[in-house]
């Protein structure tokens, strides 16, 4: 009896045990749509249902691709686009969490600059890119301001958002205590505005490329969009493909890397689900 009582009762699962089984399910969930991905685009290639000029395929990209590593410049345009967009990306979210935190200091400030704030972030900084180009040049430097523009109010109103989910009561007990305003703020509005500026890591690093990518695009003399530009003007499609397969490649070791960081920035702060 007792044993058939067991039998019936409900097995609970180490929640760690069972988020191990989720992710490495996903994994090989995700490798498998990958490869029937690739498989079907080169088997519709072959037989003709899609047009090989247009759409390659994926040995055919393999190969030209091979050739842009082993006789052109294709690892020194990912150097390239990879670095202006990671300087960009770090000085601008770094930039923008700073100027999101000032806020805190002053609610007169906030309220003036608040405004100004959130009518930049409504300029589409893309437009600005010919301006920014004649301004810094078609080199490296050109690439990285853009790519600031693009994380920097993002990164400023997530911040300033966190500033404003500070628990206002915690504060006043603090400074009844006797704590002076930077005890506060460091240990109280800091900790608080972190999951906040965590949040729209993954957002300010795809904005980052987009805005690096778009500069190169208008004028630069490296680059995974300079390489697509110009393979696009000689009718190169093989090359403008490898081109796009290098950013979706650069991008998911981008988006990994902000996990990665968001582990780091997140350790111990809330418990793993």
């Amino acid at each position: 009896m007792s044993d058939q009582l067991k039998d019936n009762e409900p097995f609970i699962e180490d929640p760690s045990v069972r988020t191990t089984k989720l992710r490495r399910r996903a994994f090989v969930g995700q490798v498998l749509v990958g490869v029937i991905i690739l498989f079907l685009w080169e088997f519709l290639t072959r037989l003709g249902w899609l047009d090989s000029y247009y759409w390659s395929s994926p040995s055919t990209i393999v190969r030209t691709g091979w050739k842009a590593i082993t006789q052109g410049t294709l690892l020194q345009d990912l150097a390239y686009t990879s670095g202006s967009t990671i300087l960009g990306f770090v000085s601008g979210t770094a930039a923008g969490y700073i100027l999101g935190l000032s806020f805190w200091w002053s609610e007169l400030y906030s309220r003036i600059f608040e405004p100004y704030m959130i009518a930049f972030n409504a300029i589409p900084k893309l437009a600005l890119a010919p301006v920014l180009v004649i301004m810094f040049g078609i080199g490296f430097d050109s690439k990285v301001v853009l790519a600031f523009l693009m994380t920097i109010i993002v990164a400023a109103i997530a911040a300033c958002s966190g500033v404003q989910s500070v628990d206002r009561d915690l504060e006043k007990m603090l400074v009844s205590l006797g704590a002076k305003r930077r005890h506060v703020f460091m240990k109280v509005v800091v900790p608080t505005t972190i999951p906040w500026i965590v949040s729209i890591l993954k957002i300010n690093i795809s904005l980052a490329l987009a805005g690096t990518i778009v500069g190169e695009f208008i004028s630069s003399r490296q680059g995974i969009g300079r390489m697509i530009l110009y393979a696009g003007q000689v009718l190169n499609i093989d090359l403008v493909w490898v081109g796009v397969v290098a950013l979706s490649l650069l991008s998911i070791v981008m988006y990994l890397g902000t996990v990665w960081l968001e582990h780091v920035l997140m350790k111990g702060r809330a418990p793993k689900s």
